[in-house]
């Protein structure tokens, strides 16, 4: 027995020198990004958040930080990063890069091998001067991506891949706090789209100490600048026609999709959770896990993209606004993903047997008018492209979609790099092959999002699943409260655009059901076996067929509205959401007729595309 132990402390020793003797650079934590975004989206799947040069082809400026060695000498260099189009082309990578180090670069150009995220070595330097500048250098706008850099003087201490030896690796070079620092509040929101904004205010407003934790730098989720998807559905109506007038104080004056930057407003809606004393906001932090007693959620933990300090937060009553479900999920909430069969709630929209299909990912694009010719590269890592494949537009709304039936949470990165794919291929046959090329000859590629616009992934199952018959035969059921007004808008892929794509289509196409207005039951609103958890916006307890309609961001928000209202009542009664339910819904009545929003400002409900089929069916 002795030579196993002697090898395992041989190796823990050796382990420990080396990671004496390494640095591990966060590219998050760079002191100045340039160019370089922070990209957050699949961090729960690789690991942590990264950078991504986003230049729509022009090599954005150079990222930047300077690092402090422990010792001079040489050391070897590993770089995480992938090709992210090597799932579609073998030619040549779009997003390389250069890494410097004090103007140097290294030898090895990166973002040129492997799909999966891996370390890529970069060779080795001399540490003449303990202090060293470190650079990411973009070679082509094409959202080239870097994670870390490690530094070991070690040529064999290759830092690992898995995530549980990257998390250890992390929290011994980076220094972090293993015991976070706790918060106390009485209602803890996780998500800061158009939902968990509402939510946070409306609760603020009724005397509920609030934390609003958001894992991107602005709020209003589909509905911020990063996105840019309009606000639809319908505010004001019956049965609780206050409801939405918050949703109308902070939403953005115009509509439209992937339009220009200030018709988001950004700024309006983080001022109006700034003005709420009662509020704390926490931008930039990713809640990734949770701490349980028996069925009761009594802390979530969440994590400082930039510096990986981790923080708790302690509360009698939380909210999952995430839209993907995931402070559910890490609670061990029941949910549902996919389509259901048509068995499951006898829906006649529903297919014969269940599958894995979603709605998908959008990534909106626009081009503006130029003086001048402009010019974009001839890429060669794009999809074949030609004549009848290519879209002679400008501007792409949200048939842009990507993803149906892959997983939403697993694969998002592979489904909004397709979405870039596809976007840039076909820009790019455009200027330089269309047979018509001249028509977009003073057209600039102006805007795409690099952080995918999802519809559909977790559904949180709570004490009742809204479903179509529901909607559909009118099935008022008393503790109806936000109403939805969309149609039932189910998308699906576009068939003539799968069979040009070999199946992986980009384009989808939208059906529609009619419905009138019918107002949400309250317990589609917190789930059925977390009793403290309630949940707003497109992670509510719907089939797939009813998330047709009530995905829709005013009404998320105005469901984010009762969320708040309710959060008060909980408070005040020492009550779970279902207690509220049994004993206390007429207080929610009350609050609910009487709004929380400004109802002097004027009612913005613009681009509301299915209003017309939403008459009262008196009128019938």
């Amino acid at each position: 027995m002795k030579g196993p132990i002697l090898t395992i402390i041989c190796n823990f020793v050796l382990i420990s020198i080396s990671f004496a003797q390494a640095i591990l650079l966060e590219t998050e934590s760079f002191q100045d990004k340039g160019g370089w975004f922070i990209d957050q989206q699949s961090m729960d799947v690789m690991g942590s958040p990264y950078l991504i040069a986003h230049g729509l082809g022009k090599p954005v400026k150079d990222a930047q930080t300077t690092v402090n060695f422990p010792e001079k000498g040489t050391y070897y260099v590993f770089v995480r990063t992938r090709n992210w189009t090597a799932p579609w082309s073998d030619v040549e990578a779009a997003g390389k890069f250069e890494v410097h180090i004090n103007g140097k670069a290294l030898a090895t150009t990166f973002g040129t091998q492997g799909q999966a995220w891996h370390w890529t070595n970069g060779g080795k330097i001399k540490v003449r001067d303990k202090q060293v500048r470190v650079s990411l250098h973009d070679l082509t706008g094409f959202n080239g991506r870097c994670d870390a850099l490690y530094f070991t003087k070690n040529k064999l201490d290759v830092p690992p891949n898995d995530l549980a030896s990257l998390d250890n690796l992390r929290a011994q070079l980076l220094g972090l706090d293993k015991t976070p620092k706790e918060s106390q509040y009485d209602f803890v929101i996780i998500g800061g789209g158009m939902a968990g904004t509402c939510a946070a205010i409306s609760a603020a407003r009724l005397g509920v100490k609030v934390a609003l934790i958001q894992n991107r730098p602005v709020l209003g989720g589909n509905n911020s600048s990063e996105v840019r998807v309009h606000l639809g559905a319908r505010i004001n109506l019956e049965p609780y026609p206050a409801l939405g007038n918050l949703v109308n104080e902070i939403g953005p004056e115009q509509g439209g999709n992937a339009q220009p930057k200030d018709y988001y407003e950004d700024e309006k809606k983080l001022q109006a959770v700034l003005n709420e004393s009662n509020i704390t906001l926490f931008l930039n932090h990713h809640a990734n896990a949770v701490e349980m007693e028996g069925d009761k959620i009594t802390k979530v933990f969440a994590e400082n993209l930039e510096t990986g300090e981790k923080l708790a937060f302690a509360a009698p009553l939380f909210a999952d606004c995430t839209g993907d479900g995931t402070i559910g999920f890490l609670a061990g909430a029941e949910y549902m993903t996919g389509r259901e069969s048509r068995a499951t709630f006898n829906e006649p929209t529903a297919p014969e047997k269940a599958d894995n299909l979603t709605m998908g990912i959008s990534v909106q694009w626009f081009s503006e008018k130029t003086e001048t010719p402009s010019s974009f590269p001839d890429i060669k890592w794009g999809l074949p492209w030609d004549n009848e494949k290519a879209f002679a537009i400008t501007r792409g709304d949200w048939d842009w979609e990507t993803g149906m039936g892959k997983d939403m949470i697993q694969e998002t990165e592979f489904i909004r790099d397709y979405g870039l794919l596809v976007v840039y291929s076909n820009w790019s046959f455009l200027k330089n092959h269309y047979s018509d090329k001249e028509k977009f000859q003073n057209e600039r590629l102006k805007w795409v999002a690099y952080i995918g616009g999802k519809r559909e992934s977790r559904r949180l199952v709570g004490d009742y699943i809204l479903s179509e018959n529901d909607l559909t035969q009118q099935n008022f059921l008393p503790d109806g409260t936000a109403p939805t007004s969309w149609t039932i808008d189910l998308h699906y892929p576009d068939e003539k655009n799968r069979a040009q794509f070999d199946g992986e289509a980009f384009r989808s196409i939208a059906k529609h059901i009619k419905i009138y207005p019918y107002p949400i039951p309250f317990r589609c609103l917190y789930s059925k076996n977390i009793r403290n958890l309630m949940m707003a916006g497109r992670d509510i307890s719907v089939s797939h067929v009813a998330l047709g309609t009530v995905r829709l961001m005013r009404t998320g928000g105005m469901m984010g509205e009762v969320l708040g209202m309710a959060a008060s009542i909980c408070k005040a009664k020492a009550a779970t959401p279902r207690e509220l339910y049994q004993y206390h819904f007429a207080n929610l009545e009350k609050l609910m007729q009487k709004g929380i929003g400004n109802p002097k400002l004027p009612n913005k409900q613009t681009y509301n595309l299915g209003s017309t089929l939403m008459k009262e069916k008196k009128n019938n």
